[in-house]
């Protein structure tokens, strides 16, 4: 039934190779507990039971409480597909509700931390340019990592100055490129020298292949490194710094949710309410009250 649940989340669901690998551990992971626990791995066996032993299982591994509901998410999923198929009647997850966390707060970057002149002083060479560029990419475009490792060379276009990238359940979306950016862009593909497998791809190292998530990472941590003291450097909090700053110079919010791929507003309205410094500029120079200090 394994086989069956990947390959119609693959057709008809269209997730993507990431979320497949993902789904695909969590399953394992957990016909590994039925195994040791239960002495079987029939996934079809199960009940509400099994799963409450599992959480608490998962629990006592010291295993965080989103990465716990990213696994009861799996096995939802799983279920109501066997739900589907009639292998089942009722899902064991039935009525089992998701922990509750608070999520930690994700502080973009200012934008006097991305114009730090430590980062002009610290350009990379030309042979290492492509660091440069992972970071102005997802900075200038707010894409996601993945989106970056799998853009493909024929889905940038120089002359219109945009690219087309895919997404979560692999929808396609044109995001425009600065013209900043697609000189940067036009001035890689000149040292660029991919392998003939991997030369579909825009984004090639140094050995010709297709980076990979680590190196991606790696890059943005090490290279950011250089203008905060944040302790999230990552490639999403690049992409959160972008939503955050092209909504605080007007940009309107509908906009924004068609480039950044959000299947729903609420998504991209986080970026709203994420610098609360620049509301309070806004409100002492735009509201009556506030100019004229009136009290309430």
């Amino acid at each position: 039934m394994l086989e069956r649940f990947l390959e119609y989340i693959a057709v008809e669901k269209r997730y993507s190779p990431n979320t497949l690998i993902s789904y695909k551990k969590d399953l394992e992971d957990f016909s590994a507990f039925l195994l040791q626990t239960e002495a079987h791995e029939d996934l079809v066996m199960v009940d509400k039971k099994i799963i409450r032993n599992f959480m608490v299982h998962l629990g006592e591994k010291k295993i965080a409480k989103r990465s716990i509901n990213r696994k009861l998410s799996t096995l939802r999923s799983f279920y109501l597909f066997l739900l589907k198929v009639g292998e089942i009647k009722t899902s064991p997850l039935e009525n089992i509700q998701s922990l509750k966390f608070y999520a930690e707060k994700q502080i973009p970057f200012s934008e006097e931390e991305m114009a730090n002149q430590q980062l002009e002083a610290n350009k990379p060479a030309k042979k290492s340019l492509l660091k440069e560029l992972i970071v102005e990419t997802l900075y200038q475009t707010g894409i996601r990592r993945a989106e970056l490792v799998n853009l493909l060379l024929e889905n940038v276009d120089f002359s219109k100055r945009e690219m087309k990238v895919i997404g979560k359940g692999n929808k396609a979306r044109v995001i425009p490129i600065s013209e900043k950016l697609s000189s940067l862009m036009a001035e890689y593909l000149l040292i660029r020298k991919p392998l003939e497998a991997d030369k579909i791809y825009f984004f090639i190292n140094t050995k010709g292949k297709k980076l990979n998530d680590k190196f991606v990472y790696s890059t943005v941590n090490t290279y950011l490194s250089l203008v905060t003291s944040k302790k999230k450097k990552s490639p999403h909090i690049l992409r959160h710094s972008f939503a955050t700053h092209v909504l605080e110079y007007g940009a309107e919010i509908s906009k924004v949710k068609m480039i950044m791929g959000h299947s729903s507003l609420a998504s991209t309205q986080v970026y709203t309410c994420a610098n609360i410094e620049q509301l309070k500029k806004v409100f002492n120079s735009a509201h009556p009250r506030a100019k004229k200090n009136v009290d309430l």
